[in-house]
């Protein structure tokens, strides 16, 4: 009797230690674990999000793919009411084309691009300092779907309504390429 009794937890201790591990590993695949500060360093809850498609995308004011803050915006305003945001996240990753402070590069964004969709503070993106954010954007043992490397500013990573990876789309790939609207409007 005792043998069957010790059998009897392990099994139930078993399956409760699986079905923790499951919801943990659903939890961790979701963008909802990561708060993050916006560009005037006030914190952002990305649960906030639920049940919203995203464009989280690495920014840079001094680079060829600069003017995609016109698009960026354009797409913003065409869906932004339609369960879709953007957030941008200037990165001074490549080529120092981000050199600016925080309130430099929110006043650069304003006053060139009238950008009203939300902005982070500066982080990395690549490197060892990488923002954990980006460390979960860019590997499948974190997202559950795929590697990924940033290869330039403007790379866009698309979060489906229920905090996933869905799509990882290239720098020169323009923001309101028909591949972005489709997947917006699906």
């Amino acid at each position: 009797m005792r043998k069957f009794i010790v059998t009897l937890l392990l099994a139930c201790s078993t399956f409760v230690f699986g079905q923790q591990t499951s919801l943990n590993k659903t939890k961790m695949n979701t963008i909802y674990t990561f708060k993050v500060k916006d560009i005037s360093g006030k914190e952002f809850d990305l649960a906030s999000l639920k049940g919203k498609k995203v464009m989280l995308v690495n920014t840079a004011s001094e680079c060829g793919l600069t003017p995609q803050y016109a698009q960026l915006e354009e797409l913003y305003d065409a869906y932004k009411d339609k369960n879709f945001v953007i957030i941008g996240f200037p990165a001074n990753n490549f080529g120092a084309q981000e050199p600016g402070s925080n309130a430099e590069i929110a006043t650069f964004c304003q006053r060139n691009y009238g950008v009203s969709f939300p902005m982070m503070e500066k982080i990395s993106v690549k490197g060892e300092d990488t923002h954990p954010l980006y460390q979960f954007l860019t590997q499948k043992h974190l997202n559950g779907v795929t590697d990924s490397e940033v290869k330039w500013n403007f790379q866009k990573y698309l979060i489906d309504e229920n905090g996933h990876l869905a799509k990882v789309i290239s720098p020169q790939t323009l923001p309101i390429d028909e591949e972005v609207v489709n997947w917006i409007k699906s």
